[in-house]
């Protein structure tokens, strides 16, 4: 097990220590999640050319609960927005391409996608080397319709909600549904499903979801679900 310094960073799941300038360490907390497995699919994606922290080899394919990863420098999307530094229709059109970017890249399984599930600006980090996606322990292969739900569902839950962000939440919704081809009925209706089982909601949360759904079908019309299945070569890592 590394050796971890200060604890840098802490979200619903897991915590982030340092280990040097170059390296830092996550790590799950109850036994939330895969390490190993995350570390494989972030490895995986990287290799086809996604901007994803590199995993430390050694370190973290063999445990379920330690990840060591590349220590990112930067603030998350989230902050950006906050701070002004990226607007709201800036962060939407970021948080489209990176989708439409992850779903080049076929699954492990024929006929499929990678998928992360859970891509809003809280894990997405603006360094200066363009965006990093963080966060991959959600991460499957499927159709990305429901990756584009539950993006859109997330986003949407903190647009109805009674909450000084509801609006720039809105707005940043509105640009990630700009061109709304790869949300499907199917996603959408899975995403909410996903959403109201996830044991981090609150019930505040899983409340909104009806109208968080009603607010994304204002904004765009989801369409039957449809995956192509042609992907490019991966490039060397």
């Amino acid at each position: 097990m590394p050796t971890t310094g200060k604890l840098i960073g802490s979200g619903r799941t897991a915590d982030v220590y340092e280990i040097d300038e170059a390296w830092v360490l996550r790590r799950n907390r109850e036994d939330w999640g895969d390490a190993a497995a995350e570390g494989a699919v972030m490895e995986y994606v990287r290799a086809y050319g996604y901007p994803v922290p590199r995993v430390r080899p050694g370190d973290s394919l063999a445990s379920r609960t330690d990840l060591v990863m590349e220590r990112l420098a930067g603030p998350t999307m989230l902050e950006a927005l906050a701070a002004g530094s990226i607007d709201v229709r800036e962060a939407g059109t970021v948080l489209a391409a990176l989708l439409r970017q992850l779903h080049a890249i076929p699954g492990r399984r024929p006929g499929t996608r990678v998928l992360h599930l859970d891509l809003h600006p809280e894990n997405v980090m603006l360094t200066p080397a363009g965006p990093r996606v963080i966060d991959w322990g959600t991460a499957e292969d499927g159709d990305p319709g429901l990756d584009w739900g539950l993006s859109a569902i997330i986003l949407a839950q903190v647009a109805v909600d009674d909450h000084p962000i509801a609006d720039p939440a809105r707005a940043l919704l509105a640009a990630l549904l700009a061109d709304p081809a790869d949300l499907t009925e199917a996603g959408l209706e899975e995403a909410r499903r996903r959403r109201a089982a996830n044991p981090t909601m609150t019930s505040r949360e899983v409340e909104l979801l009806g109208a968080a759904e009603e607010l994304i079908r204002s904004l765009a019309a989801p369409r039957e679900p449809g995956i192509d299945v042609n992907a490019s070569p991966p490039k060397s890592a």
